[in-house]
């Protein structure tokens, strides 16, 4: 995930994951990686929306109008996240919108 630009991309949950649900937090297990994740409530959220391809715009739109937080706070906090998730190879980034 670039750091120029990461509205303008698209993020996808990669395959391989198995994921439950705890006490309102999402908790995941990598298949390929054998590591486990605990995603929280906010990126269980984040998880969720992008099951399906979701320009990155988008994702934040979502969750500024769900949650009482700023967009420029919610777009590096989204951006942070998802590179996290790129970093374990948990997301595919597409360049453009879906």
């Amino acid at each position: 995930m670039t750091n120029s630009n990461v509205e303008e991309q698209t993020v996808v949950q990669s395959a391989g994951s198995v994921v439950s649900d705890m006490s309102g937090e999402k908790v995941m297990f990598c298949v390929d990686s054998g590591k486990y994740y605990n995603l929280g409530a906010v990126g269980g959220r984040v998880w969720e929306l992008i099951a399906s391809p979701i320009p990155v715009r988008q994702l934040v739109d979502e969750l500024v109008s769900e949650y009482n937080v700023e967009r420029s706070a919610c777009e590096e906090q989204v951006a942070a996240f998802l590179r996290n998730l790129q970093e374990e190879a948990l997301i595919e980034v597409r360049k453009g919108e879906a």
